[in-house]
């Protein structure tokens, strides 16, 4: 299974722009830039959608874990805080923080527990910061 995601950016760094599109037509041109990445100019940019994409498989993979261990949850609602600091080399993503809160009736705390620890560690986008990036360019 593949999944894509565009970009196009036009201009100088901090003066040019650019546009996010996914695949599935739900997320298209949307715009971006300087501003909207490391200001306060509205907008979204690529760390925001590391952010939700990794809230949103952190949910499923916990749901997943819990039902593997026998809890069904009712509720699972997940906030990524990324951060995206300036180091020598340059902006760095040096953090995500998972906040979840959970509704699971009749649950038991270690089983629990267990699941969170295998969502975090097994989520996809959990583990895309240790993935293998290959590279395929050409010029126009």
């Amino acid at each position: 299974m593949k999944r894509n995601a565009s970009a196009v950016w036009e201009g100088g760094l901090k003066e040019g722009n650019g546009t996010l599109s996914l695949e599935s037509g739900v997320f298209s041109e949307q715009p971006y830039s300087f501003r909207t990445r490391f200001g306060d100019s509205p907008g979204t940019n690529p760390e925001e959608l590391i952010a939700a994409a990794h809230a949103g498989c952190f949910s499923m993979a916990l749901s997943g874990q819990l039902e593997k261990a026998g809890v069904k949850p009712e509720r699972i609602a997940t906030t990524a805080t990324l951060t995206i600091e300036k180091e020598e080399e340059g902006f760095t993503i040096t953090a995500v923080h998972l906040n979840v809160t959970l509704r699971v009736p009749d649950s038991d705390a270690p089983k629990v527990e267990e699941a969170l620890r295998a969502a975090k560690e097994g989520c996809p986008v959990s583990k895309v910061l240790r993935a293998a990036i290959s590279l395929e360019a050409r010029l126009e």
